[in-house]
């Protein structure tokens, strides 16, 4: 038996500037950490010939291409596994709709599990470029590359998306004092919608060129943000993420809606000094960077909503138990 741990994460600017339609024409980044919520992929042989996969439900099939599971369908595909295993996913959040890069970390850690499964190492570049060609290549999501990058990587990163495809992952290295400190600035509230993020992300791709504008704003704040976190700014990161969701509403007109904006601005009032909706937008995760003094406030305005503590992860995906039998 193999298992994986992978992180979820948080984004904090530059959303949107990870799609091809903007970064072919001009490079995009992003400002991104994986946080200490996990998806665990399992994976041991089986004694027949068939293929189980147990996620929120279970599937036990004879052939690949009966699988309904599109993505451990096509990580075992890439892998060349084809019979006589067993998987399962489990995750520390709600599997859809949450914004924290579940499907994206899904994939990272079943390749990483099937690659350990065959006895090979891979690095976190591999792992993240094959987890982007099965999503966006393979089965066509309109998503951007961010997600599989930090999910396979881990840590505080600036990620730059070059014109040529290519990405370039480069590590922000904070003190152990300031990155506690960070840690204990951000908040994560379930909003408790849920929400297709396809839908969302279509508009958002199909207005890309009417939003260039907006996209290079959004960009000019993920540099501008690594500046503020490398020189311990902290609750300049905070004023910085306010103006990023300002303009990130403007990408698609389903990223908000007036119950997510009373949420944002009853935080606001009450302490918080920015924050965004994490993923598309719609529902999912609010994140909030708040000064600890504020946090009670805020917590009471936002009452009605279930907390998610967490810290940030240094880690990306990897093994943490391996106990195959040949």
């Amino acid at each position: 038996m193999i298992v994986v741990q992978t992180p979820l994460r948080i984004s904090f600017l530059g959303g949107g500037t990870d799609f091809a339609d903007f970064y072919r024409q001009e490079e995009g980044c992003v400002v991104s950490t994986a946080i200490d919520k996990y998806i665990h992929v399992i994976i041991k042989k089986r004694f027949d010939d068939k293929i189980r996969v147990g996620y929120t439900r279970t599937e036990l099939v004879d052939k690949l291409d009966d699988l309904q599971h599109e993505l451990v369908r096509e990580a075992l595909r890439l892998t060349g596994i084809t019979r006589q295993v067993e998987l399962s996913t489990m995750g520390d959040i709600p599997a859809e709709g949450s914004g924290l890069g579940s499907s994206s970390t899904v994939t990272v850690g079943c390749l990483h599990a099937m690659y350990t499964y065959l006895g090979r190492l891979v690095d976190a570049e591999t792992l993240a470029r094959q987890a982007c060609a099965i999503e966006i290549e393979t089965l066509g999501k309109p998503i951007g590359k961010q997600d599989q990058y930090i999910a396979a990587y881990g840590g505080l990163q600036f990620i730059r998306f070059k014109t040529d495809d290519s990405v370039v992952v480069e590590p922000i290295t904070l003190s152990g004092d300031l990155r506690r400190a960070l840690s204990e600035r951000l908040m994560l509230f379930y909003t408790g919608i849920t929400r297709q993020a396809s839908a969302i992300l279509e508009e958002q791709v199909a207005n890309i060129s009417d939003r260039l504008a907006v996209l290079r704003g959004l960009k000019a704040l993920a540099v501008e943000a690594r500046r503020h976190l490398e020189q311990g700014r902290l609750d300049a990161l905070g004023a910085t993420m306010d103006e990023g969701w300002t303009l990130k509403r403007q990408l698609a007109s389903r990223i908000t809606n007036s119950t997510i904006d009373e949420m944002y601005e009853s935080a606001r009032r009450s302490g918080a000094l920015g924050g965004k909706i994490t993923g598309a937008g719609g529902g999912g995760f609010l994140l909030l960077y708040c000064p600890p003094k504020y946090q009670d406030a805020v917590r009471y305005a936002l009452r009605h909503l279930r907390e998610l503590p967490f810290r940030l992860e240094s880690n990306g995906s990897k093994v943490i138990l391996n106990a195959q039998r040949d």
